[in-house]
């Protein structure tokens, strides 16, 4: 068992009250709360080099990882890939595909710290360096002097924000022994030499590469550059080349300027578009698997002999599928040295050479892929092809296949971060503190197990060693973090130590615009705070779908709070008469809403009338904090007192603002002691007037609505 579960029901009553909360559908309250959770799986080994390939094997090659569509969680293994079901991949999978996915895959700077560059200086610096990083960059980047390389160095990935991050009048470069780079979602353009059409002048490509291995290129655009657009050469292996836009250009991408056969190069769904030659040229290719590309508009100026589509040059060994041809000359070729296998390809307009001959390879030995059909091919690729509005404005950390503990992930976020981070955190018990501090905003915690019981965070501190804050398993200092599918645990066991201040908290929050959506949140005394930075600041927390156990003030603190559509368990400490408190708000005097606990289950198996709905907080007798709560819509158990409201540290319960509207159920009942909500009142005492503020904060929308 991973965590102790004192104080929580025995498993006859936990199965009644899952079935009950089933049966009013209040959200994902899953049947396992309180059971263990699988252990953490050890990181991935690190890619190693590749082995130079020989001819294609006979059975598909072990350890090929599988086409992905983006949306999968962290596979914790690899079956081989023809055991692995083919399937439809989005064209912004978060993953390589084809060759760049085989012999340990292509992570890029997975792992490393995320920054954001807008300078030339700082992507050097960042491109540059020995260590991993993943590397955003925001605007147009001016390279100075004209056509100068900015050098990419190993385990890197660069990814633009947006559709429009550029790199203008520069290159990028990947020298010999690179290897594990992903350059996604980026323009580089315009270092084109006025009268210099086959760039015999200048070398100023937009990307080149000298062998390396494992290397991912993906959505970008490249146009109007000195020589080549893209050039892969000198032995480079495992490449990917897919939805990228090449046009307004002489010579677009070439591989090759080798004599040896050992690239492996998977070239999908590109545009090539305005261009004259190389739709690739390849030389010498191990294997070269071309599909769903499109050629259009091809650069008719009478040369019969260079201007052409794609071409398998010395003994490549080329696989075209897919593909659609409109106006193109010479749109596929080999060299009498070369295999060429083409099927499936549309031709519109096209004239001179359909070379085809030889059996060049099966690339289904290789790796899994999907053709989509070659008469959607120019819709398809026109709109997806290039950089893309929703890249790179999010980035993803997987832990712990990247990152070896959730705080790793949250360390590697930028301070003052301006993108959405999720944090991606796989099944299993992940014992440690986890701090998100005030300047790293916009994280979203996510577990990707089939429930939230599934991915737990759990530590074990009370509150006489460092306070609320130094006790909290998870602190959110941060503001707009979301987390959810999970589960947040403090298992210090009060009933085994003496302590004067044994309150534990599974998670405190300080920061505003805080989303939890199907999480758990586990403990005894002071299961959860949500706070805010001072009395006098107003910070927002919406909480739906949850989870939440404990017993001496549990639910606490001075932010606005909304828990909606959840169940809360009041765990029994063993007395006939009184066994805690469910909530202890300290709202500030002048703000009207505190907490709202709306349609959701108050359950417990405390003797009848033994637990309170709360009482006053007034921090170091500040008389400022004046308690708000509200339970509207929500049944209430046996378990609450008659007068369920008490008075805490010479603070009477009267003059706080305490009320009820609608509840419902055994624990229910109107009486002198039990203030009612008037139905004007209610009114004024919605979800949305809880939440709104002064930037109409709305999360309660919908469901799948984020923060950001």
């Amino acid at each position: 068992m991973p965590y102790p579960n004192s104080k929580r029901l025995p498993g006859g009553v936990l199965a009644a009250v899952t079935g009950l909360v089933a049966a009013l559908t209040l959200g994902a309250v899953t049947p396992a709360e309180g059971a263990p959770a699988a252990s953490v799986s050890v990181p991935a080994a690190p890619v190693s080099a590749p082995a130079v390939p020989g001819p294609p094997p006979a059975a598909p090659v072990s350890g090929a990882a599988p086409v992905s569509d983006g949306s999968d969680p962290v596979a914790l293994s690899d079956p081989a890939p023809a055991s692995r079901p083919q399937r439809n991949r989005a064209p912004w999978a978060e993953e390589p595909h084809g060759f760049a996915s085989l012999a340990g895959g292509t992570t890029g700077g997975r792992g490393g710290k995320v920054v954001t560059v807008r300078t030339q200086a700082d992507l050097a610096a960042y491109a540059g360096a020995a260590e991993p990083y993943v590397i955003r960059v925001a605007g147009t980047i001016d390279v100075e002097p004209f056509g100068s390389s900015i050098t990419v160095a190993s385990d890197k990935t660069i990814i633009g924000v947006g559709a429009s991050a550029e790199i203008v009048h520069g290159e990028l470069q990947l020298k010999p022994g690179t290897h594990n780079v992903i350059i996604r979602n980026l323009t580089i353009r315009d270092s084109y030499v006025e009268g210099d059409w086959d760039g015999k002048t200048t070398d100023f490509d937009a990307i080149q590469m000298d062998s390396v291995h494992h290397v991912w290129i993906d959505h970008n655009r490249f146009t109007h550059m000195g020589d080549g657009l893209l050039d892969v050469r000198k032995d480079s292996q495992y490449i990917t080349v897919s939805y990228n836009r090449f046009d307004h250009h002489n010579k677009a991408f070439g591989i090759g300027w080798t004599d040896n056969l050992t690239t492996q190069i998977t070239i999908d769904h590109n545009w090539f578009s305005g261009t004259k030659q190389r739709n690739p040229s390849a030389d010498n290719c191990a294997y070269a698997h071309l599909y769903n590309n499109y050629l259009s508009a091809h650069v008719a100026d009478g040369d019969t002999v260079w201007s052409y589509g794609n071409w398998a040059r010395g003994r490549t060994r080329m696989v075209i599928e897919n593909s659609y041809y409109r106006d193109v000359q010479h749109p596929y070729q080999a060299d009498a040295t070369a295999q060429l296998v083409e099927r499936g390809s549309i031709l519109r307009g096209t004239t001179g050479r359909h070379d085809e001959w030889g059996t060049a390879f099966d690339p289904r030995a290789f790796y899994a892929y999907r053709l989509d059909p070659a008469a959607a091919v120019p819709a398809l690729v026109t709109r997806f092809s290039g950089p893309q509005k929703n890249l790179g404005a999010g980035t993803v950390l997987d832990v712990p296949a990247a990152y070896p503990t959730v705080q790793s992930a949250i360390d590697a976020v930028p301070a003052g971060n301006d993108g959405l981070v999720t944090v991606r955190i796989a099944p299993g018990t992940y014992r440690e503190k986890v701090r998100v501090p005030a300047d790293k905003p916009r994280i979203a915690l996510e577990g990707t197990g089939e429930d939230r019981s599934r991915t737990v965070i759990v530590y074990d501190t009370p509150n006489a060693y460092g306070g609320s804050s130094g006790s909290a398993t998870v602190l959110i200092a941060a503001s707009d973090v979301s987390a959810r599918n999970l589960t947040f645990v403090n298992d210090f066991d009060e009933a085994a130590v003496e302590l004067s201040a044994e309150q534990a908290l599974a998670m405190k929050t300080t920061g505003d615009r805080i989303v939890f959506e199907n999480t758990a949140f586990k403990g005894n005394q002071d299961t959860l705070m949500t706070d805010s930075p001072k009395l006098d600041v107003i910070s927002r927390v919406y909480i739906r779908d949850a989870y939440i156990e404990g017993d001496v003030d549990f639910v606490y603190g001075r932010a606005t709070t909304v828990i909606d559509r959840s169940l809360i368990r009041a765990l029994s400490r063993g007395s006939a008469t009184n066994n805690g408190y469910i909530t202890a708000a300290s709202t500030w005097k002048d703000n009207p809403y505190g907490f709202l606990i709306t349609r959701s289950r108050v359950v417990s198996d405390a003797p009848a009338g033994s637990f309170h709905l709360g009482r006053p907080w007034h921090p170091g007798g500040n008389p400022d904090a004046v308690a708000q709560v509200l339970f509207r819509d929500t049944e209430l158990p046996a378990a609450i007192k008659a007068s369920p409201w008490t008075d805490m540290s010479g603070f009477s319960w009267k003059d706080a603002r305490f009320s009820e509207y609608r509840t419902y159920g055994p624990g229910a009942a109107v009486t002198a002691d039990r203030p009612q909500m008037s139905d004007a009142d209610a009114a004024r005492h919605e979800v949305a007037d809880y939440l709104a503020g002064r930037d109409g904060w709305a999360p309660h929308d919908s469901r799948t609505t984020r923060t950001h």
